[in-house]
């Protein structure tokens, strides 16, 4: 049985991303910068700085297109969550939080929501962080990107 999820277990590494396409990537374009530096600035060692930045960044938006894509379907998840769970007031004030403020409020409990999305609102809490140490009851998120 997998650990139960919490604020200071929650996040998720990608092993094949974080700790191999990054780093070899990384290290890549270093590579090509030293290399490039070396061969006091040759037109050859030019094209292998541009291409192996061109290949982080890919790698890099990549990424972010994907957490990207899930922030936008936890939205609409928790906005029907939300209608479910929050009462008439809270729920027309929806609109007023924003994606980080919603993509945080997801680890609250049903039972812990609509008091913690108040608080977020009347407060105007922005910090992910913050929102998430503010959850008490953790509902947890197994299927992230």
């Amino acid at each position: 049985m997998a650990e139960q999820q919490n604020y200071t277990n929650h996040v998720k590494f990608v092993p094949l991303f974080h700790f191999f396409a990054l780093p070899v990537l990384g290290l890549y374009f270093l590579w090509t910068l030293y290399r490039l530096w070396t061969s006091h600035f040759s037109v050859d060692g030019f094209v292998n700085v541009v291409v192996a930045a061109a290949l982080l960044a890919s790698l890099l938006c990549g990424r972010l297109f994907a957490l990207a894509v899930q922030d936008r379907v936890i939205r609409l998840e928790e906005r029907l969550r939300f209608a479910r769970l929050l009462p008439t007031d809270l729920n027309a004030r929806y609109d007023e939080l924003t994606i980080s403020q919603i993509v945080s409020l997801r680890f609250a409990s049903d039972a812990e929501l609509p008091e913690l999305a108040r608080k977020v609102l009347d407060e105007r809490v922005q910090d992910r962080k913050q929102i998430k140490q503010m959850v008490k009851n953790w509902r947890a998120d197994h299927l992230r990107a």
